[in-house]
Parts: structure tokens; sequence; C-alpha cells
């Protein structure tokens, strides 16, 4: 039986591109909020012993939250066989140890409130700092896909001669593999926290000046990081660069300031709406609810024996 897709608002268009690609049915709901501010929620698609899926991107989770594990509570009341949480940018990554005493380890505490919500998960690129990964948190499968392939065929189609730059050491790796499918040469800075909006990037090595920088990041925030560096840039007389990212949270104005800092073009994957949006994830998600939509139907003709466990699963992908 195929999936019913559902859209929380501002998640339209990807849930609609999802449906077409697993051949799924795009549900109707109504979601909206009281005068008072509480929520409330309508499935409109009947999903009695269906598949659900709901899509809905966590960037500035806080005002998302409520609605999205109620619309999880309400699809379960009315019978779905299964609910599955698709979010291409998956929120609370950032605290995932207590720095300070007194603080509270969020990452742990939203997982465990979407693990009991969904009874699987679907994302691209989660920021894991001292996490292997999201098995570590979250007690239901998790599949998660990478998209530095992705922007690696977007760099090689658009950028010519490039140099890329990555943010800091904990960037090396993906920035190599971002680096090598696109054939480019690329450095790796140095970079200092100073608090929640100011960082501090070390000044770039010599390198060959007519490439065209493009800096590297997973997640774009305040731009701290890509502003510094784009000084240091036009400071020792390279081309404007472009900058590349997979996440565009782009806070309180930091687009803007990007883009007068110097970059000469901005380039998001569509993980979170944004005028920047250029480079397209919904295969990516596709293949990997596909993975766990067919393994379900596997698991349907052949159950597992009772005494085996429920493991928690965290598949990989890049395409």
């Amino acid at each position: 039986m195929t999936p019913i897709v559902f859209a929380l608002p501002g998640n339209e268009a990807l849930a609609r591109g999802l449906a077409a690609q697993l051949s799924g049915k795009l549900g109707t709901a109504e979601i909206r909020r009281f005068p008072d501010g509480e929520s409330y929620v309508r499935i409109a698609t009947p999903v009695a012993g269906r598949q659900v899926l709901v899509v809905c991107t966590l960037d500035r989770p806080d005002d998302k939250f409520l609605p999205l594990t109620f619309f999880a509570a309400t699809a379960r009341d009315l019978g779905a066989a299964r609910v599955g949480l698709v979010c291409p940018y998956l929120g609370y990554m950032r605290q995932d140890k207590r720095f300070r005493p007194g603080e509270g380890v969020t990452s742990r505490y939203f997982a465990a409130s979407l693990s009991r919500a969904f009874d699987w998960l679907v994302t691209i690129d989660p920021h894991l700092h001292r996490l292997s990964s999201l098995a570590e948190i979250y007690r239901v499968p998790t599949h998660v896909a990478h998209a530095a392939p992705l922007l690696s065929a977007w760099i090689r189609a658009n950028v010519r001669d490039p140099l890329l730059i990555g943010p800091d050491s904990e960037s090396a790796q993906w920035v190599a593999a971002v680096a090598d499918g696109a054939g480019a040469p690329y450095t790796v800075l140095r970079k200092k926290r100073l608090g929640d909006r100011a960082v501090r990037v070390s000044p770039l090595p010599a390198g060959d000046r007519a490439r065209t920088p493009v800096l590297i990041d997973d997640i774009v925030s305040t731009a701290q990081t890509m502003i510094e560096t784009v000084g240091h840039l036009r400071r020792a007389r390279y081309k404007p660069p472009v900058c590349v990212a997979v996440h565009a949270i782009f806070a309180d104005g930091a687009y803007e300031s990007l883009v007068r800092a110097g970059a000469a073009q901005i380039v998001t994957c569509n993980t979170v709406p944004h005028p920047s949006n250029a480079i397209d994830v919904g295969d990516l998600l596709a293949v990997m609810i596909g993975r766990e939509v067919r393994g379900t139907r596997a698991r349907a003709r052949s159950p597992a024996p009772r005494t085996r466990p429920r493991g928690r699963v965290d598949r990989t992908l890049s395409q």
C-alpha cells in the first residue's frame, strides 16, 4: 500500500515532490492556531491502516514542535499503521553535552520526544559534534543522507577553477569529500567560537588567486564564519567567493550581511526553504524513505522472531 505524505506548513513543495517520487498520495490536513495561540490539527485524508509520512524541516523548531507531535498523535489515534518523520534539517543538535553546571542536554531531550512521537526518522547531514550517529540519542530507526555529492556536482557545473575552503578542522573530512567529487583543491581554516554570534577565523593560507574561492559549510546560521572568511579573502585580493551550504538557517539578517560582506553568490540545498535554494535534495530523501517503506513491507511478509529485540538503526546514504 502506497504511503500518504503530509506537509506541515512551509513544507508543501518538498512534500509534493516526494509524493510523486514515491508514487504515494498527498494527504490533506488543516493545521492552524486558535486565537489564544493553541494549535489545531485536523487530518482530512483517511489514514487508518496506512503508512503516514510527515514532512517538516526543523529549523526554528520551538514553534513547530507542538503542532508536529500533535499531528503524529492524531494520525495514530485515527489508526495509522506507522508514522514517519521526514525532516531534511534536524534541529536541537547543538547542546549535546553539559558544558557548564546546570545546563540541559537538550539534544537528548528533543530526541526522546521525537522518538515517542514517530516510528522512524529521515534527515540530511545532522550536525553531529560529539556523537558518532543519531542512534546514540534516538530510540527509533534513523536514516541519514549526505548532500556532499550534490554540492560537488553543483560546483563542477557552475564554478570554474574552484578552490574549496572549509571553516574549521571539524569540517575537514566533509570538505575533502566535496572537493574530491568536484575535482578541486581545498584548504581548511581554524575557527575559534567566542559566543553564540561571534567567531574568529584564521587568515587564509597563500594559494592560487586565479581560482574562485568556494566557501563550504553544512549550516549557515549567523553566517559569521563565512563573513569573516570573505573579509580575509578580500584583503588577500582573491576573487569574490561563492558560498555553498547545505542548511540555510540565516538568522537575524545573516543572509543580507553575507551579501554585503562581498559574497559573489550564495547557494544552499532546499532542506530549509530560502531564496538561496539551488540544490534539490528530493532524490536523496526519496531513496531513504523508500528503504524504510519497503523494509516495513518485507517485515510484514516475513515477520522477525518474537525473541529478536528491536534495535536502533542509523543508516546513511550518499549519492
